[in-house]
């Protein structure tokens, strides 16, 4: 049995993982998932980084589907323009474009993308591994999963924003002009009045001004 395969019911052979695996030919993805994540191979991979590898691996997978070739690095450059927060609309809307062209469904390939919480429980829950520093509590991942959180629902806003933006515009009920979308969520501190990033804020422990309580 092929060891992305494990599991007596079809429908749950390693959940949304498993099953994007199985659908893009991905044969070996799981067992490279597990070794960079427990650092079998030599370095060490983050549930993010995984994630990020995963799904530019999709992502190449549906190139070639289409029958595009890519360049070194092309593949890297699509997914940042895919899921980026720091691109703006209008560049990422090209990007979804230049693939529609091709002939890539990029509104199915995006939903077989996977977040880091999504490998983790592949890796646990249907491969039954164990991170090495599972045993020890790590603030510095449960700071990224809440910013990973924050992150997908601010992207998620901004592609829903444009979306009717632009919904609006080709039915002429506004006009849109030359628009970006941008969705900045900020953390006001009522102690200091400061105003930071909300990923900054978590990543910093707090408001700098607790030290000088």
């Amino acid at each position: 049995m092929n060891d992305d395969q494990k599991g007596s019911n079809p429908a749950d052979r390693g959940g949304k993982v498993g099953r994007v695996i199985r659908e893009y030919g991905l044969d070996g993805l799981g067992t490279e998932l597990e070794t960079r994540w427990t650092g079998k191979g030599g370095d060490q991979y983050s549930l993010r980084a995984l994630a990020d590898r995963f799904n530019q691996r999709v992502l190449e997978a549906a190139l070639e589907d289409a029958g595009v070739r890519s360049l070194e690095g092309d593949v890297e450059n699509r997914y940042r323009l895919l899921t980026d927060d720091d691109v703006s609309a209008g560049m990422h809307q090209q990007a979804r474009r230049e693939l529609e062209r091709a002939g890539v469904d990029v509104d199915a390939l995006e939903s077989d993308f996977v977040s880091h919480q999504s490998i983790y429980t592949y890796l646990t829950d249907h491969r039954g591994v164990s991170h090495p520093s599972s045993a020890e509590p790590d603030p510095g991942r449960r700071i990224e999963r809440e910013i990973d959180k924050i992150n997908a629902l601010a992207s998620r806003t901004r592609a829903v924003t444009t979306d009717s933006v632009e919904r609006l515009a080709s039915a002429g009920l506004i006009d849109e002009g030359d628009t970006s979308v941008f969705v900045d969520v900020r953390v006001t501190c009522e102690v200091c009045g400061s105003v930071s990033s909300a990923s900054s804020f978590l990543e910093s422990g707090g408001c700098s001004c607790r030290n000088d309580a």
